[in-house]
């Protein structure tokens, strides 16, 4: 298999993430400083671990395996803390250092955050996970040659869909690979909403600054930055190239949503809107499947599939991949407990037993070496694993936006644009200048 030069974007990184996948290599995990331990080699000290983490789908899952760790490592306790969904972990992270209960362990998104968080990250170069986290995952929070994060898991998203809504419509989900194929479904289908049993195609989240300023515009932004969320990061301005296909594509989700889509959250959309079976589509990624599992693991495991994102003019027919979100260890914790969270992330990512938790429990697709293809475990993360190894996927660039731009002005000014406060110019000529000002 062969290694990927400098520069080249996320997506073929993420290719390469999924062929190590398929053909089972990372021989380095087969070395016998990786193979399961039980006990890692933290002190006999007691040690206090403080983690403030955003993802709450994995929530009880990290909870289960926080406590099976502190079982195997007594001298270890470990506090956690989910903050995200619908709340802003970027503002929550701040208010948590400010109030001088600082984490050991929590959350950087990548080179934007990296910035801001520096003075407190810790270098993690020595860490196993490091060492085994795929060519190309770690860029956007590496400086200088020194590691300040490790990488949750690889995720995409696109238009997640009912497939016995799609079935009663007549509709082949296969055969929807272009924008104009999308809005063709999405009129079908609203045409025979009465007869489907639903209140609208789709639940559009604007009231979820993320889902939009975030996610939405990644999918719009990507190819102005060729797919590198560096490009992005030391740009000094954003054109928005394929702007008006973004307006096209809020305003599909728009007007065939259950409304008010500037007041539904995310909650709304996943739990009471399409895991009930009353809309026919949601913009999400492959995380959600373990909340859709949780309401109904039949409907999780054999009625869901994924759309791709189209960007008309780039790529119609692919999904936008990458890493969500980084794992960070405090540097101005004692030394011990800057050991003792290291030992527990390279438990989580690098043990048989961690990596057994990864993938059946968190649902994760693995960002690191030494997982088999066979032990991703939820339909959605074996479409995108598909999908990757088609090349059929375009890279994340939301990492690299001015910091809180993507939410607080972009995310905020479509809420105002889908009620009708703000038109779509201003909503592009606000977000330009924003990006500028912050970049000067």
């Amino acid at each position: 298999m062969s290694r990927f030069g400098k520069g080249l974007a996320l997506l073929l990184v993420l290719l390469m993430a999924f062929s190590v996948l398929i053909s089972g290599c990372g021989s380095k995990s087969t070395d016998q400083s990786n193979a399961s331990q039980s006990k890692t080699e933290t002190t006999n000290k007691p040690v206090t671990l403080d983690i403030f983490q955003f993802k709450v789908e994995i929530k009880d899952a990290l909870q289960n395996a926080i406590n099976t760790y502190m079982k195997e490592n007594p001298n270890v306790k470990i506090n956690l803390e989910t903050v995200g969904g619908g709340q802003d972990y970027g503002a929550a992270l701040k208010a948590k250092f400010n109030s001088g209960s600082e984490p050991a362990i929590f959350n950087v998104g990548g080179p934007q955050d990296v910035a801001t968080w520096k003075p407190k990250l810790a270098d993690l170069s020595d860490t196993k996970a490091a060492k085994e986290a795929i060519n190309g995952t770690l860029t956007g929070v590496t400086q200088d040659g020194k590691i300040y994060g490790l990488p949750f898991d690889l995720e995409g998203y696109g238009l997640i869909y009912n497939k016995q809504i799609f079935s009663k419509a007549g509709i082949d989900p296969s055969s929807i690979k272009t924008f104009d194929a999308l809005v063709n479904a999405v009129k079908t289908l609203d045409s025979k909403k009465k007869e489907l049993g639903i209140e609208a195609v789709f639940a559009f989240p604007a009231k979820e600054t993320w889902v939009t300023g975030l996610h939405l515009s990644n999918a719009f932004l990507s190819p102005e930055f060729d797919g590198d969320v560096m490009k992005a990061f030391n740009s000094k301005t954003v054109e928005f190239k394929y702007g008006d296909a973004m307006k096209q594509m809020i305003d599909l989700q728009n007007k065939y949503s259950v409304q008010p889509t500037a007041s539904l959250d995310y909650s709304t959309q996943v739990e009471k809107l399409f895991g009930t079976g009353k809309v026919a589509m949601i913009q999400q990624g492959n995380w959600v499947y373990p909340t859709l599992e949780s309401l109904d693991k039949n409907f999780a495991e054999n009625d869901i599939g994924m759309l791709p994102y189209p960007v008309p003019g780039y790529k119609e027919d692919s999904y936008p991949e990458g890493v969500p979100m980084y794992w960070a260890v405090n540097s101005d914790k004692p030394a011990e407990v800057q050991k003792a969270a290291k030992d527990f992330l390279d438990w989580l990512y690098t043990s048989d037993e961690g990596k057994q938790i990864v993938t059946q429990q968190f649902k994760f697709v693995p960002a690191y070496n030494g997982y088999s293809a066979d032990s991703i475990s939820d339909p959605l993360g074996m479409q995108l694993f598909v999908a990757a190894s088609q090349g059929k996927t375009y890279g994340w660039v939301f990492m690299g936006y001015p910091n809180n731009w993507g939410q607080n002005v972009l995310g905020a000014d479509i809420q105002l644009y889908v009620n009708g406060s703000l038109t779509w110019d201003k909503v592009i000529s606000h977000a330009k200048q924003a990006w500028a000002d912050a970049r000067k």
